[in-house]
């Protein structure tokens, strides 16, 4: 069988390598990069690399003391939430003391977190600009299927068009899910849909074909084909999961309602079904550019041990009880972030980790959201081809603007760009691999 081309390479950029799907009815199944089915170079021709950007938001922020390392540099002690990700330190760099100069201190600032608009906490004659993905996107989103992905947990998004719109971001992972693999006529698509509703496989539907395509792969390709199967697998197992519980009654008690509202909102399990759809986007090259809000909920997380809603709990005045439940609520947020950045660096492309062609920005519109502070965000920066395994700390009071490493990432997609926001330059400290 020889897989049909993608038409979403751009006609202007012949080296660039063409996508690859297996079909059958009602589905496409975009494959990895695989190197048997790649087409042969023109002597002297070079291969554009491809770059990735992933923009992540905690709108509640994490607690300061325990994600920002004490001393700046290579050789700093990890902060509790930096733990968990202790395999992977030098594929990543902690940046403190950032910010938005002319954004306020409120909840608001989330409008501002990816366009660097002043004041929106003003909110009468606020306008926003457009956010970093869109920007990228009009420079670079020819070059995949979906230009941009805008992904919440919220029902509100991070990205924003050059009018100052917000993009509507996707919030069911069902229906990302559909746009990665599902197309053909309506019925087609719905029947399909049920099919996985009842716990099939997009893969049972493509299984012949797949078969077909094992002899002209090498071993490499056959092993990078199964592990991308396992991948889809794993991540239909979570949705059918997720549909089951969504819809079984809640049990009926006589007991008098607690006081805190102990209704589960399942911030843990949203993170991970949304970083399994955002490893899939990229490892089939789907997009290049993703942003995604995180839960910011007044519910309480189904965390052992925590009894209090996360947005009380992130608000806690210092008391030490509601300190203690949060981190343990932050721990388990930054695990799924170690997850993420693995399964990245676990996935390879043309001999390069999908982690080294892809940033991954991690943080906050709030520095603090006890007191909704909107000074020194908590950013860390992983991936992307950057020399990383230092904390850069710059003065919280006199910091360079968040915008300047909005520059440095833009220029690292390959954007001939030194300007964006409140930006004055590029990151200081912050340099590329050779």
């Amino acid at each position: 069988m020889k897989p049909a081309h993608s038409e979403s390479a751009s006609q202007s950029a012949p080296h660039l390598s063409r996508r690859h799907f297996l079909r059958a009815a009602g589905v496409t199944v975009a494959l990895p990069f695989l190197e048997g089915l790649q087409p042969r170079m023109r002597a002297g021709e070079v291969e554009a690399t491809p770059r990735r950007m992933v923009c992540i938001c905690s709108p509640l922020s994490v607690h300061p003391p325990y994600f920002f390392p004490k001393a700046a540099g290579k050789d700093y002690e990890l902060s509790p939430y930096l733990e968990p990700l202790k395999e992977l330190r030098d594929d990543f760099t902690v940046i403190s003391g950032l910010s938005h100069p002319d954004v306020g201190s409120s909840h608001d600032s989330i409008y501002s977190f990816l366009t660097a608009a002043p004041h929106p906490e003003l909110r009468a004659g606020f306008r926003n600009s457009i956010s970093l993905d869109q920007w990228a996107a009009e420079r670079i989103g020819g070059l995949t299927r979906v230009p941009a992905l805008s992904l919440s947990a919220e029902g509100f998004g991070l990205s924003w068009t050059r009018s100052g719109a917000l993009v509507p971001p996707d919030i069911f992972p069902a229906t990302v899910f559909a746009r990665l693999f599902l197309e053909g006529r309506p019925d087609e698509v719905e029947a399909q849909a049920r099919r996985l509703s009842d716990g099939q496989s997009v893969l049972d539907a493509v299984r012949e074909r797949a078969r077909k395509l094992q002899p002209s792969l090498g071993m490499r390709d056959r092993e990078k084909l199964d592990e991308y199967f396992t991948s889809v697998r794993e991540l239909e197992q979570r949705m059918v999961t997720a549909e089951q519980w969504s819809k079984k009654p809640k049990p009926k008690v006589d007991a008098k309602p607690p006081q805190n509202n102990l209704n589960p909102a399942d911030f843990i399990g949203k993170n991970r079904l949304m970083f399994d759809l955002i490893h899939l986007a990229l490892q089939t090259d789907s997009t290049r550019l993703i942003t995604l809000l995180l839960l910011g909920t007044s519910l309480v997380p189904p965390i052992p041990g925590v009894a209090l809603g996360h947005h009380d709990l992130s608000h806690h005045g210092q008391d030490p009880a509601k300190i203690a439940q949060l981190m343990k609520v932050e721990l388990e947020l930054m695990k799924t972030v170690q997850e993420l950045l693995q399964k990245l660096k676990s996935t390879t492309e043309q001999g390069e980790t999908l982690l080294d062609r892809t940033t991954v920005f991690f943080s906050s519109n709030l520095g603090n959201a006890g007191t909704h502070s909107t000074r020194n965000l908590p950013v860390l920066l992983a991936g992307g081809g950057f020399r990383h395994g230092q904390h850069l700390a710059f003065n919280p009071d006199n910091g360079p603007p968040l915008s300047n490493l909005y520059v440095s990432m833009l220029q690292r997609l390959g954007i001939e760009q030194d300007q964006f926001g409140s930006s004055t330059g590029t990151l200081t400290g912050l340099d590329f691999k050779t």
